[in-house]
């Protein structure tokens, strides 16, 4: 595949800038006052567990990534607008996820809202959700195309492929996607941290991509400097974000468990093989699951994040992506069990 040339890089350019005018117009943020959202009774972490919940909304959803940042960034305009009781938060939360799976045209919401409640067993009616969402319209002038911190996640991955591809190609295994999925992750994590509050959409992409580059490539600083004076931001500003998201992710990072010593338990191992070995072929029968797709397997396991990434068809997996989701109803885990000394 041919990088993109001279002609794109200018494209991402523009797209840039008229992303940051976009920016600056609509951007909106809570403030923080005595513990609590300025006007409310919502604390930061009922917030934060507000946002996870509805990163799980979206998943179920089936939406992408960019719908998931831009009804978080409705919710936090509306919050920096409007006195909200705690109470009502989960319901103004999941209307500003509809608002913007509207917006971005997702097929599961154009299909039913009522649909949506069930699945995600929320107690609020339909008829609800409307007012919510004729209030969010109001209050907001009707003007929900907010700028996202995922927009500038994909300008800034863009330009780095345009100007730097050779870099991209080479601290991204050869699968500059996988990096742009690293991002977004990254990006959800921080998104429901009420310490990133202040600090705007491309301020806080691009500090999430400034760290990993500091940690994969000597030519970190150039590449920086570029995207800083490409999006007009102040450095000191920039810093201090930096170093908050830095904070931030390696304190996710030291609280997750403490890995667990696993030892062969060849018993299990002799059922599981048994049940991977095989499969009902719909008629009685017992058929191979195993094949000559094993050598397949790494790589099709890479471009998950790129599915859900993009929300490509999950139908694409291929038969050893098949294999695996067989597997796991068979079991949840591997035929190990913790040692005991």
């Amino acid at each position: 595949m041919k990088p993109p040339g001279e002609e794109e890089s200018q494209r991402l350019g523009t797209l840039l800038l008229n992303t940051l005018a976009r920016e600056m117009r609509l951007w909106r943020a809570p403030v923080l006052k005595n513990g609590c959202i300025q006007g409310s009774d919502i604390s930061p972490p009922q917030y934060q567990e507000v946002i996870v919940w509805l990163c799980e909304m979206s998943s179920l959803f089936q939406f992408s990534s960019e719908t998931f940042a831009l009804g978080v960034c409705v919710l936090n305009s509306l919050l920096a607008a409007v006195k909200t009781r705690q109470k009502y938060l989960k319901c103004v939360a999941i209307t500003s996820l509809i608002l913007a799976a509207k917006i971005n045209k997702e097929d599961e919401v154009i299909a039913s809202v009522k649909d949506l409640l069930e699945q995600s067993r929320c107690k609020f009616s339909t008829a609800e959700i409307l007012r919510m969402e004729q209030v969010i319209l109001n209050k907001l002038h009707w003007d929900l195309y907010i700028a996202t911190p995922m927009d500038f996640i994909h300008i800034f991955h863009g330009l780095l492929m345009s100007r730097r591809p050779q870099l991209m190609w080479s601290i991204s295994q050869k699968r500059p996607c996988l990096q742009a999925s690293l991002w977004t992750r990254q990006l959800q994590h921080c998104m429901a941290c009420h310490q990133l509050w202040q600090f705007k959409g491309s301020i806080l992409a691009l500090a999430i991509i400034t760290l990993e580059l500091e940690r994969l490539t000597p030519d970190w600083f150039s590449v920086f400097t570029d995207l800083l004076r490409k999006a007009q931001m102040e450095s000191t500003e920039f810093i201090c974000c930096k170093e908050t998201v830095d904070e931030y992710l390696t304190g996710l990072e030291l609280s997750l468990p403490t890995n667990t010593v696993y030892i062969l338990d060849a018993a299990s191992m002799l059922v599981f093989r048994g049940h991977d070995m095989q499969e009902d072929d719909g008629d009685g029968n017992r058929k191979t699951a195993r094949g000559a797709q094993k050598g397949d397997q790494d790589v099709d396991d890479f471009y998950d994040g790129f599915w859900c990434l993009y929300d490509e068809d999950m139908s694409k997996k291929t038969g050893s992506h098949r294999l695996q989701d067989m597997q796991e109803q068979i079991s949840p885990c591997t035929p190990l069990r913790p040692s005991s000394s």
